[in-house]
């Protein structure tokens, strides 16, 4: 009887594949988390001359990550940390402005997502600063951005180290309207939910000369991810949220336009005017355009609304 050899050869090189196909997998699994973590670090952000906007008021963000410092006698207020490898930038905005961040008494936070949350803790320890942080985004920053709400529906990959940053220690946990003063600084938190649970935009008044402005620091327009990997729909009470959000920040009477990040508000642009006009603070004076980008933002809500029908 003649034994017909079996296909060895076959299943050996099938089995060379796949084994060569994982290694490969695993290479760029390893190349991509690399990549994507140096990307949690900073964000490709670079560093941005730090300058006076009005008043006590100055910018000592990146270049298209914002942080702004609010100085004054009994000490000094810094809105936003940053991506957690872009604090040393703001660090060393603030020293070439010639203050010392041993004088910021009071962190405040947009909301808490990683390139605004993530230097929080470092400027934190580097000042002794106390922070505030809205009730509704205290439990994603305390936990360094694990959430169901932070960045849903891809919020598993905080669990890859992904989107992570250093949990600061919060102080004060506030509400929509609180009131924080530091001296003569006064600031309301408007809580305009929908970016996250949490998103927080924060006016307050700036004296320049003789005149008394209205800052508007908005925490973000941009639209939220949907709240389901598997319903990519938003929820009746996210709905609620941005919906109540715009209304709130159309009532504000908004002087000087700020945001979360440089480009709503064209920080570029501005900062370019500011050094040949005859005022430097009126390229910031922008009422028009911070109601235009709210009714922007409304219009896209609405399209996509009609997108998930």
């Amino acid at each position: 009887m003649v034994e017909v050899a079996k296909p060895q050869r076959g299943r050996s090189r099938r089995r060379q594949l796949w084994l060569g196909a994982i290694v490969l997998l695993a290479v760029g699994i390893v190349f991509l988390l690399g990549k994507w973590k140096e990307a949690s670090d900073r964000g490709g952000q670079l560093p941005r001359e730090p300058f006076r906007i009005a008043g006590n008021l100055y910018y000592v963000g990146t270049r298209d990550v914002t942080s702004f410092l609010l100085t004054g006698p009994q000490g000094h207020v810094l809105i936003d940390g940053g991506y957690p490898g872009t604090a040393p930038m703001i660090l060393k905005s603030i020293a070439t402005l010639g203050f010392n961040i041993k004088d910021v008494k009071i962190l405040l936070n947009s909301h808490a997502h990683l390139d605004h949350a993530g230097g929080l803790a470092a400027l934190q320890q580097a000042s002794g600063a106390q922070l505030w942080v809205s009730e509704a985004d205290a439990d994603i920053i305390s936990s360094g951005g694990v959430s169901a709400r932070n960045m849903a529906p891809v919020n598993g990959l905080v669990y890859l180290g992904i989107m992570r940053y250093p949990a600061p220690r919060i102080v004060h946990r506030f509400q929509d309207g609180a009131q924080i003063s530091l001296g003569p600084i006064q600031l309301t938190a408007h809580v305009t939910a929908g970016h996250t649970p949490g998103c927080t935009t924060w006016a307050f008044p700036v004296r320049d000369g003789g005149r008394e402005l209205l800052v508007v620091s908005v925490g973000s327009l941009s639209l939220p991810m949907p709240t389901s990997l598997f319903n990519w729909r938003y929820d009746a009470t996210l709905r609620q949220e941005l919906e109540r959000s715009y209304a709130t920040l159309r009532r504000l009477p908004a002087d000087i336009y700020l945001s979360s990040h440089a480009r709503p508000f064209s920080l570029k642009r501005k900062f370019e005017e500011r050094a040949t006009a005859p005022d430097p603070v009126a390229p910031f004076l922008d009422r028009a355009g911070y109601l235009e980008d709210i009714q922007k933002a409304e219009v896209a809500y609405h399209k996509a609304l009609q997108e998930q029908q």
